[in-house]
């Protein structure tokens, strides 16, 4: 079992900060991307950002310049800074792992969810 646990969301005015952290526990022998994911009620799924193993990020247009992915590879955990918040960005964030379990198959996991949320 891969567990995917979020933390760091809350509610903040327009123009303000918050920032999400995901740690991945269980049988994992490694991990390739670390990503984030967000959803809007009414709307789909949509990516917010990844970090690949070698660090290489992306990031959808909507966040860029005002998000930032990192990792730290020792503790299996993913984290979003969040600049320049605003109401757009009111959704809740889905953390999601692929990597490798023990023996070599893949596995992509998911945390719960964490909700922010952007006023005016």
């Amino acid at each position: 079992q891969v567990q995917l646990v979020e933390s760091g969301g809350g509610s903040v005015q327009a123009g303000g900060s918050l920032r999400l952290s995901c740690a991945a526990s269980g049988r994992i022998f490694s991990i390739n991307d670390m990503g984030w994911y967000r959803q809007a009620p009414g709307k789909q799924r949509e990516l917010v950002a990844v970090i690949s193993s070698g660090g290489v990020t992306t990031y959808s247009d909507s966040v860029k310049g005002r998000f930032s992915i990192s990792r730290d590879k020792a503790k299996n955990t993913v984290y979003l800074q969040m600049n320049s918040l605003k109401p757009e960005d009111t959704a809740v964030y889905y953390c999601k792992t692929d990597g490798l379990n023990y023996g070599g198959s893949n596995f992509a996991a998911w945390g719960p969810g964490t909700q922010v949320t952007v006023s005016s």
